[in-house]
C-alpha cells in the first residue's frame, strides 16, 4: 500500500493512496473540509444542545478531524469525549510528514493526538478525552450514546462495504436522540437509505471552494434513547 502526501488547494496537506486512487481528504482544501464538515456543520451543532459532546468518528485516518475538534474543544471550553475507530493506521512517518506541512495553531494538538496510544482514553486537553480504536467498523461495537458522528470513510466506489445499510443502523441505534451525522458524501442513495432507517436529512453547502454539497443526518429527538 504506497501512500503519498499531497498539498491540497487551501495550502493543507492530505495523503494520496495509490492502490485505491483516493485522498484522504478534499483536494480543494483538507483543512477547509474538515472543519465545514465535521466541526461546523457536526460538533458545533450536536453542541448547541448538549454537553459534554460525544463524537464517534469512521475513519481516523491522519487525525485531522480529531485534531481540530480538540483545538476547538479547548477554544471554546466545551467537554468533548472522542472515539475514532481505524482499521488501518497510519505509521508514525507517514503522520510526521502530515504535521510539518500543518499550520502551526494546530500543531501541538495533532501531536498530541497522533502519539496517544490505541485502545487507551487519553487526554488531550483538559476538554478533549480521545479514544483511538484500531477495529473494524463491520464487527465491533460502537459506543452508546453519541452526540455527533463524523462519517469519514472513504468513497462508497471505492469501499463500497464501509456504506452498508446495516452499518448506519447499528450507529443510528448508538446515537442519542437529536445527534447529528455528517458526511461529505451527498449521493442520492446514501441519503435515500439514511431517511429509510429513521434519519431526517438535509442537504447542505459545502466548505468553500470545495463540494457543491454535503451531508447531515439527525437522529428525530421523539425517538427512543438507545
Amino acid at each position: 500500500m504506497k501512500i503519498v502526501i499531497e498539498e491540497t488547494a487551501d495550502g493543507s496537506p492530505t495523503l494520496y493512496r495509490e492502490d485505491i486512487d483516493e485522498h484522504y481528504h478534499s483536494v480543494k482544501g483538507a483543512l477547509a473540509e474538515s472543519r465545514h464538515v465535521y466541526l461546523e456543520m457536526g460538533w458545533r451543532k450536536a453542541a448547541e444542545t448538549s454537553r459534554p459532546v460525544t463524537v464517534f468518528e469512521v475513519g481516523f485516518g491522519t487525525g485531522l478531524n480529531a485534531t481540530i475538534t480538540a483545538a476547538a474543544a479547548l477554544e471554546s471550553k466545551i467537554l468533548t469525549e472522542y472515539y475514532a475507530v481505524e482499521l488501518y493506521p497510519l505509521p508514525k512517518e507517514m503522520t510526521d510528514l502530515v504535521a510539518e506541512t500543518l499550520e502551526e495553531e494546530y500543531r501541538d494538538a495533532y501531536e498530541r493526538v497522533n502519539e496517544s496510544p490505541w485502545g487507551e482514553p487519553t487526554h488531550i486537553n483538559p476538554y478533549f478525552t480521545m479514544q483511538k480504536l484500531e477495529a473494524d467498523l463491520l464487527s465491533m461495537e460502537i459506543p452508546k450514546g453519541l452526540d455527533a458522528v463524523y462519517f469519514d470513510a472513504f468513497a462508497p466506489e471505492k469501499q463500497p462495504e464501509m456504506w452498508d445499510e446495516a452499518i448506519f443502523r447499528k450507529i443510528y441505534m448508538a446515537m442519542k436522540p437529536g445527534g447529528v451525522l455528517t458526511t461529505y458524501c451527498a449521493k442520492g442513495s446514501i441519503r435515500r437509505m439514511l431517511q429509510q432507517i429513521g434519519f431526517l436529512t438535509e442537504r447542505l453547502p459545502g466548505p468553500p471552494g470545495g463540494k457543491r454539497e454535503i451531508l447531515r443526518a439527525t437522529k428525530p429527538t421523539d425517538t427512543m434513547n438507545c
